[in-house]
């Protein structure tokens, strides 16, 4: 056979594959969008792509979880996400290129993803029967699809060889972009029936704080005038989140319960109502993430207001031998917490508000735990819906099943802020300026060093508590030009001054003194 032969044929093979791939394309559009509009009646997180998703995050062994949140920092979702669409696209293809020659088999890889989802949204801890139901739907709707487009590619084939402009390729072209058009008016329609549906910002709104019983104590000047340092107090749109949600919980107010029970004498349940009613308290305090690596973003401070969580657990009666108290939220997050740092005096609440506002829902609305002195994983339990006192022995919460320290208590940490990493300053007077944190023991001191020269005290801005991070500042008088290593270091209100040697974040969070380089110019 000849090149000239088999250059044709070879064309009509890889173009034939084309249209058989993008037949799977089309399907797998269907089927999203058929999982979408399913999920908009049984619940967002049913969604067959977040359900999957939210599988993994579960299965992803803490190490590889660790490099997601250090490589992608706050994105980690949409490349989890963005990985799981590639991949869905790249079966699709094939399962397209497949039934162009097996059409039962392309399907039954459709039918595979339907088992796939039905299993990872039966495996949330909150799942119920109907949750099953999208993935059924997308996989069903997907299979059904493939065969249907690949049947009238089949018959329109004669057709096509005959005349490319023939009413056959018309037909098929037209099926292919009415399924896409449809899918995405599915997957969009799905997405907006479900926001209208779970919408709970009408309701958030209408929340109207009590003033609290307790108010916060004024906070003196505890922002050095430095330009480019982050504000003492973290406004709510950059307050960091860090969570395993791919959807947000979304609970009305109204329909919001607490239940107390457990190692108690009188189990309690308690209605958002009944929570506003109780005596509230403002707590200043800053609250950062047992992932965060030395010199990293996910610290925040803001001004909660919530109830008192010890006089709750004090009309419960906690019985003798209990010491961990466990926080389950509405997604079926579980949130261990030393029972005896609840207890003993420091100001845990029931959070209800944050910076004057009710809480937001990425932040928890309408009530999560805030337990100062521990990070978020043993303390902040958002989308609170049932507290149980038991023990360390008898439970293992979700991220002590994973590896990470039963207690969770906060490390000393110090940061430079100003001049930002890689800098270039002009020389002479730099001031250099940042924050430490180290909180229910409260920052002492701080110490700057230039080129590992001697250790110099920082000017340490008002002291507004122990719960609180402290900003600091240090006057560089004579910088000279070129590359310039600059560290920090902080001692903790007991004397500890902050370790040297550098620790990952896990199991029990990142230790090492911050530097940066600047080059003066």
């Amino acid at each position: 056979m000849s090149t000239e032969t088999r250059t044709p044929r070879r064309r009509d093979a890889v173009t034939r594959a084309a249209g058989y791939a993008t037949a799977g394309l089309a399907a797998a559009a269907a089927a999203v969008g058929a999982g979408e509009l399913a999920a908009a009646l049984i619940g967002p997180d049913s969604a067959p792509v977040v359900a999957v998703g939210s599988a993994a995050i579960d299965l992803t062994p803490t190490p590889l979880k660790e490099y997601a949140v250090r490589t992608f920092g706050t994105h980690d979702k949409t490349v989890l996400l963005g990985g799981i669409y590639l991949t869905m696209i790249l079966l699709a293809a094939v399962a397209g290129i497949i039934a162009a020659r097996r059409p039962r088999l392309g399907a039954a890889l459709f039918l595979l993803f339907a088992v796939l989802g039905t299993w990872a949204a039966l495996s949330r801890p909150t799942a119920t029967r109907s949750d099953a139901l999208p993935s059924l739907v997308a996989g069903a709707v997907g299979a059904a699809t493939l065969l249907l487009l690949t049947r009238l590619r089949r018959r329109a084939a004669p057709s096509v060889a005959a005349s490319p402009a023939g009413p056959g390729r018309r037909t098929v072209l037209l099926a292919t972009g009415g399924t896409f058009a449809a899918a995405a008016l599915a997957g969009y329609g799905g997405r907006r029936l479900a926001d209208s549906r779970y919408d709970v910002s009408a309701a958030r709104a209408a929340v109207r704080l009590p003033a609290p019983a307790v108010p916060a104590r004024p906070i003196p000047a505890a922002h050095p005038a430095v330009p480019g340092l982050p504000p003492f107090r973290t406004p709510d749109a950059d307050f960091y989140r860090v969570d395993t949600d791919l959807t947000l919980p979304r609970i009305d107010p109204r329909d919001w319960a607490l239940r107390v029970r457990g190692l108690v004498d009188h189990p309690l349940m308690l209605t958002f109502d009944e929570l506003l009613r109780r005596p509230l308290t403002e707590l200043d305090h800053t609250l950062s993430c047992v992932s965060n690596e030395v010199g990293g973003p996910y610290v925040s401070t803001t001004r909660w207001l919530g109830a008192s969580l010890p006089e709750l657990l004090r009309q419960a009666q906690v019985r003798s031998g209990a010491d961990q108290l466990v926080g389950r939220s509405k997604d079926g997050m579980s949130i261990g917490t030393p029972l005896e740092s609840v207890l003993d005096g420091r100001t845990a609440l029931l959070a209800v508000g944050m910076d004057g506002e009710p809480l937001p829902v990425a932040h928890g609305f309408p009530c999560r735990t805030v337990v100062p002195g521990l990070y978020g994983y043993t303390s902040a339990t958002k989308w609170l819906v049932d507290l149980e006192v038991t023990t360390f022995a008898a439970y293992d919460p979700y991220w002590v099943k994973r590896g990470w320290d039963r207690t969770g208590t906060v490390r000393t940490a110090s940061r430079i802020d100003v001049p930002a990493p890689f800098a270039r300053v002009p020389a002479g007077a730099v001031t250099v300026a940042g924050t430490a944190w180290a909180t229910h023991r409260g920052i002492a001191a701080v110490e700057v060093r230039l080129d590992g020269g001697p250790w110099a005290e920082a000017r340490l801005a008002a002291d507004a508590g122990p719960d609180l991070w402290r900003q600091w500042s240090y006057e560089w008088a004579n910088a000279r030009p070129g590359t310039h290593r600059i560290e920090v270091r902080a001692t903790d209100g007991t004397g500890a001054v902050q370790p040297e040697a550098r620790t990952t974040p896990f199991p029990a969070g990142a230790t090492g003194w911050h530097s940066t380089v600047v080059t003066v110019t």
